[in-house]
């Protein structure tokens, strides 16, 4: 009786074995895109608000780096730019005088041309009148081309300091810390207070939502796998047993490359494997690094 329940028992659990074994078509582990957000200005980082474990929205501020210094340089040349500008003439101020010149010289050539139809005055003076206007019309002219001109020079000086504000307000906008991406923050870098530079890390973030598990397959498995195909994706889970996900197949590598060693015993690492990328839906259970083994 007694070795009847032992082999019962043995029996139970290589059924069990061997029924979970036959599940494991292939094995990876889940990984998920990661994006270092770095800073893009120098400086003193006055606020930073994220946390490791923190969900943060595309397009969030989460911080700013001291920006002062670049303000009032930005004041400065707004004021470089109101002290050319004021320089430019003032057309119709500094015409004044020559156009009310000009409309009593027309008025006194209207007066000659009457007095001349009525033989009262000859034609000399009525051409003085006349050459007169025609003076005083090229006059405007000419000055008017000259503050044109002027105008237009002094203009011409504020562009490069309007591009220099341009250069600024650029550097200003990269003051502000903004997150680009929708995920979970991973590793936090810098802190507030801290001297930063361009290019330095400040945090580490992932969209978690869905991971991907890359697992390798056999050449004879290659066969039965295909981009958009359904998959079982499994875990452990608490009670010793599978959790069953359903993965998409998103990527299969076209080269075949040696069995990753952190995965495989020594004789397996020999054996040439393809790997494959499984887009899964993930439930907040999944984690980076996590085993997972496919049933295709």
């Amino acid at each position: 009786m007694k070795n009847n329940i032992l082999f019962f028992t043995s029996f139970i659990l290589l059924t069990g074995c061997s029924s979970r074994e036959s599940l494991n078509d292939a094995t990876g582990t889940f990984e998920a895109v990661e994006t270092i957000v770095s800073s893009e200005a120098s400086g003193i980082i006055k606020a930073l608000t994220v946390a490791e474990g923190q969900i943060l929205k595309k397009g969030e501020n989460v911080g700013y780096v001291d920006s002062i210094q670049l303000h009032l340089r930005r004041k400065q040349l707004y004021a470089q730019i109101r002290a050319v500008l004021s320089k430019k003439p003032n057309v119709s101020k500094q015409l004044a005088s020559i156009y009310q010149e000009l409309d009593h010289a027309r008025t006194e050539q209207q007066r000659v041309g009457r007095l001349l139809k009525a033989d009262a005055a000859t034609q000399k003076q009525y051409d003085d009148a006349t050459s007169q206007v025609a003076i005083l019309e090229r006059k405007i002219e000419g000055q008017e081309s000259s503050f044109t001109t002027t105008a237009s020079s002094l203009t011409e000086e504020t562009l490069p300091l309007q591009a220099q504000i341009e250069q600024l307000d650029d550097q200003l906008s990269k003051c502000r810390i903004i997150n680009e991406v929708n995920g979970t923050v991973l590793v936090k870098y810098a802190e507030p207070f801290e001297t930063t530079v361009p290019g330095k890390a400040l945090y580490k973030i992932a969209d978690l939502s869905e991971l991907t598990l890359k697992a390798y397959i056999t050449g004879s498995q290659i066969s039965q796998v295909k981009i958009n195909q359904t998959v079982k994706v499994l875990i452990d889970d608490k009670n010793g047993k599978y959790k069953e996900y359903t993965g998409t197949v998103e990527w299969v590598s076209n080269k075949a490359e040696f069995t990753p060693k952190t995965i495989q015993t020594k004789e397996e690492r020999a054996n040439l494997v393809y790997a494959i990328k499984i887009r899964v839906k993930n439930d907040g259970q999944l984690k980076i690094g996590m085993y997972g083994e496919v049933k295709l």
